[in-house]
């Protein structure tokens, strides 16, 4: 089989006068797999992200956060600082996340039952599990 070849094994490597000659990268980049998941990837890693689970108050539970929102509004006026902790939903997929923010509380929207902070973070009352005041 090698007699087949003998008159060209010993040639020198052709090298083109017209196109630059690539990279080792750009050579290996020609033979990576091709992706025919596009996407399959970032729709794994999607369904394996962890959401919490929206937590349910009691009623008295409830109460007891009604009467510290009720506490937070009387005072409004002076612009109290709390401490709020509360549910934020994820876009694309049941559960969602927990969080705190704290900060001076700067107005109350009776309509939309949404409490608004100096820094313009806006909490709606619905979503709020937990309200710390010093």
């Amino acid at each position: 089989m090698t007699d087949k070849y003998s008159h060209i094994i010993d040639l020198p490597h052709h090298v083109s006068k017209v196109r630059p000659q690539m990279t080792m990268y750009q050579r290996a980049a020609q033979f990576a797999p091709f992706a025919a998941l596009t996407g399959h990837g970032a729709a794994i890693r999607e369904t394996a992200r962890l959401t919490d689970k929206e937590i349910e108050l009691s009623e008295s539970e409830c109460d007891i956060l009604n009467q510290k929102i009720k506490e937070l509004l009387a005072h409004l006026d002076e612009h109290p600082h709390a401490s709020i902790t509360y549910f934020i939903p994820d876009p694309h997929k049941e559960g969602g996340k927990y969080t705190t923010h704290s900060g001076t509380i700067k107005s109350w929207d009776e309509y939309e039952q949404r409490i608004t902070f100096n820094d313009g973070t806006q909490i709606k009352t619905n979503e709020i599990i937990d309200i710390k005041s010093p």
